[in-house]
């Protein structure tokens, strides 16, 4: 499941989460980032030991400067509460697993 995040609720949903966090900053004019919606939602349905969680740049600006977000879309892995990698840009599924996999043999 994806979790819609805000500066509401990011604190909960990620830096407070019992599990990692791989965080899409994304917008809704941006090809690339709509490119990826379907791949995150797999992602999302066959890792249930990450959380997938969605950022739009323009409804959230303090969040994307908070983490100093300046292309889209930008994926940023969180392990307690800690931002330990980005990527940025459209990829395969495959390439986005990889990512969250080594960033979860890493932390």
């Amino acid at each position: 499941m994806e979790v819609i995040l805000n500066k509401e609720n990011f604190e909960q949903e990620v830096l407070k989460s019992d599990k990692p966090v791989i965080v899409d900053f994304w917008a809704t004019w941006c090809g690339p980032c709509k490119a990826m919606i379907p791949v995150l939602e797999e992602i999302a349905n066959e890792m249930p030991q990450i959380k997938v969680g969605k950022v739009n740049v323009d409804d959230e600006e303090l969040l994307a400067r908070m983490f100093n977000i300046q292309s889209i879309p930008a994926f940023i892995m969180f392990e307690n509460g800690q931002a330990t990698r980005m990527t940025l840009g459209s990829m395969p599924k495959e390439t986005l697993i990889k990512f969250i996999n080594n960033e979860l043999k890493n932390n």
